[in-house]
C-alpha cells in the first residue's frame, strides 16, 4: 500500500512515517509550503525527516488556500469581535483537502498525519472518527469538519498511543528530532502578526459598565480567559464578552460567566440525525467548546439551540461546539451567539 504521510519536521509526523515504513507500506512525504516568513526553517526540517527515514519528499504550494481560507478568516473574525479556530479551518480547507488530494493524484492509497485521533468504522461500514486514546493529546476536536470521504482514506498511526510512549519510540530509533518540543496546534505562528491590526487602547469593564482597567486591542482577548486581564488581584474576573464597536472587554466573576445556552450556526455532522437523537437519549451527549479539557454535559439540541444544564465557561462566539457520543464524534458547529 502506498501511503502520503504529512511531514511537518516534528517528533508525531515523523513517527507516524516510521511506523507505517515498518509495517511494509510505501511511504511518501508531503509537506506545506504557507508563503509564510521564516518558512525555510520547518521546510528544511521536514527534509531532515524525510532524508532519515529515507522517503521522498513532496513540498505542495498552499500559500493561496492559506491566505484566502485561513488568514483572511482569521483576521476578520477577530476584528469582528469573534473567537476563529484557525486549526479547524486549517485542517478543513487545506491540510485535509489540498494534501490528500496531491497525495492521492500521485497514486497513494491512503493520507495520515501524525494526529491524536483515531478512525473505526460501525456495522454498517460507515467511517466514525473517535477520540485519541492519550486524553492529555487527542485532537479530534480540531477535526471535525474533515469530510467523510476523507476520513475514509485516512490512517491516525498515532491515536492508540500516549506523547511520551512516541517519543520513547523515537529515542530508541535514534530519531534527530526525538525531544523537540510540541509545535502551538496553530501551524501559522502568533497569530496576531495575521491580524496586524495596530495596538488600540481600551477599557476593560464589568457588566455594570464600571471600568476595570485598560486593554491594548480587544481582539488580544477571548471569552473565558482568565489570566493576563491587568486588572488585580482578588477573586479572578472572566472575560465573557467583546465589544468591537466600543473596543471594549467586558468581564465577570465565574458565577457571571456561566453558559447554559447558545445557539450553532455553520454546522458540519460526521453522524447522521437518527445517531444525534440517540445519543442524546442515552443522556451521553457531550460537547467541547474549547480544545483542551474533556467534553461536558448532558447536553440537549434543539433545532441549532443547545442547552447544557451543568453550564460552560468559555463558550465564545466564531468558536466550535463539538459533540460526543462516548469516544466518538458525532460533529458540531460554530458557536453564533450565547
Amino acid at each position: 500500500m502506498k501511503v502520503g504521510v504529512g511531514i511537518s519536521g516534528g517528533v508525531d509526523s515523523a513517527v507516524s512515517a516510521m511506523l507505517l515504513k515498518a509495517d511494509g507500506c510505501e511511504v511518501v512525504g508531503y509537506t506545506m509550503c504557507l508563503g509564510r516568513a521564516g518558512e525555510e526553517k520547518s521546510l528544511a526540517e521536514a527534509k531532515s525527516v524525510a532524508d532519515w527515514l529515507g522517503i521522498p519528499l513532496v513540498s505542495i504550494d498552499c500559500a493561496a488556500e492559506w491566505r484566502e481560507k485561513v488568514c483572511a478568516y482569521l483576521r476578520n473574525t477577530y476584528l469582528a469581535g469573534r473567537t476563529p479556530n484557525p486549526c479547524v479551518r486549517c485542517n478543513e480547507t487545506v491540510k485535509f483537502n489540498v494534501l490528500p488530494k496531491a497525495a492521492f493524484a500521485d497514486g497513494c492509497d491512503r493520507f495520515a498525519t501524525g494526529h491524536y485521533a483515531r478512525i473505526s468504522t460501525d456495522e454498517s461500514g460507515r467511517v466514525l472518527l473517535r477520540r485519541g486514546a492519550d486524553p492529555k493529546k487527542d485532537q479530534s476536536y480540531f477535526l471535525y469538519r474533515v469530510s467523510r470521504e476523507t476520513l475514509a482514506r485516512t490512517i491516525f498511526p498515532l491515536g492508540t498511543m500516549s506523547k511520551e510512549a512516541v517519543r520513547q519510540m523515537a529515542r530508541e530509533a535514534g530519531f534527530p528530532v526525538a525531544e523537540k518540543g510540541d509545535s502551538q496546534d496553530f501551524c501559522g505562528g502568533d497569530p496576531m502578526e495575521i491580524v496586524g491590526a495596530e495596538d488600540c487602547a481600551g477599557n476593560i469593564i464589568d457588566t455594570s459598565g464600571r471600568i476595570l482597567g485598560r486593554h491594548n486591542g480587544f481582539w488580544h482577548f477571548t471569552p473565558g480567559k482568565r489570566k493576563g486581564l491587568g486588572i488585580g488581584g482578588g477573586i479572578p474576573y472572566y472575560v465573557v464578552r467583546l465589544d468591537a464597536e466600543r473596543n471594549e472587554v467586558v468581564v465577570a466573576f465565574k458565577e457571571e460567566a456561566v453558559v447554559k445556552e447558545f445557539r450553532l450556526a455553520d454546522e458540519a455532522w460526521l453522524a447522521d440525525a437518527q445517531c444525534v437523537r440517540d445519543a442524546q437519549k442515552s443522556g451521553a451527549f457531550l460537547v467541547k467548546v474549547r480544545s483542551a479539557g474533556e467534553p461536558k454535559g448532558p447536553v440537549e439540541l434543539e433545532g441549532s439551540v443547545v442547552r447544557c444544564a451543568e453550564g460552560l465557561i468559555g463558550v465564545a462566539p466564531g468558536q466550535s461546539a463539538v459533540f460526543y457520543h462516548g469516544d466518538t464524534v458525532l460533529g458540531g458547529g460554530l458557536i453564533s451567539a450565547t
